[in-house]
């Protein structure tokens, strides 16, 4: 399903509209599934990547296709938190978080859950705290995705500190 509603669902002869969606009963067909099938893999315990409104169905974040999948600005909560590698920190403490591949950069809500995000790398993680509140009362966008996971265009490596508060080194 990530790549169907993620990455080319253009392999699979779906299109997403300007938020994401597709067709549910397309998607399932495009996988060789039932809609039932899709509705228990999207009701699976766990990080919601996928969710379903009547017909339609999308991942709300992650996504790589070319054309930009709309969010609504939300006012973020004072703190949010990224996780990554190690190696990576250096890095993003030059020039700040910055979407790579994705279309968004991806925050959680919760230590927890950014830890989870870092770790499914096979490297060494660090966490950044990112000063949300501040970021956005100065100019900085933040959409909520749902579900503790936050989007930003870019995050400036000013609004970032790694877990005890520092700036990244």
């Amino acid at each position: 399903m990530a790549v169907a509603l993620r990455h080319s669902p253009q392999r699979f002869g779906l299109a997403l509209d300007a938020e994401g969606w597709t067709s549910l009963p397309a998607l399932a067909a495009a996988l060789g599934v039932s809609v039932e099938d899709v509705e228990a893999a999207v009701a699976l315990p766990g990080k919601r990547r996928y969710e379903i409104d009547g017909d339609r169905v999308r991942a709300p974040y992650g996504h790589s296709v070319r054309d930009r999948v709309a969010q609504p600005a939300a006012e973020p909560p004072e703190t949010l938190w990224h996780g990554t590698t190690a190696a990576a920190v250096a890095g993003i403490a030059r020039d700040g978080l910055r979407p790579m591949s994705r279309q968004y950069v991806h925050l959680s809500a919760d230590e927890e859950t950014a830890l989870q995000v870092a770790g499914r790398r096979r490297a060494e993680v660090a966490l950044l705290r990112v000063d949300a509140g501040r970021a956005w009362r100065e100019g900085v966008t933040f959409y909520d995705a749902g579900h503790g996971v936050w989007l930003a265009d870019a995050v400036p490596a000013t609004y970032l500190r790694d877990d005890g508060g520092a700036a990244p080194r």
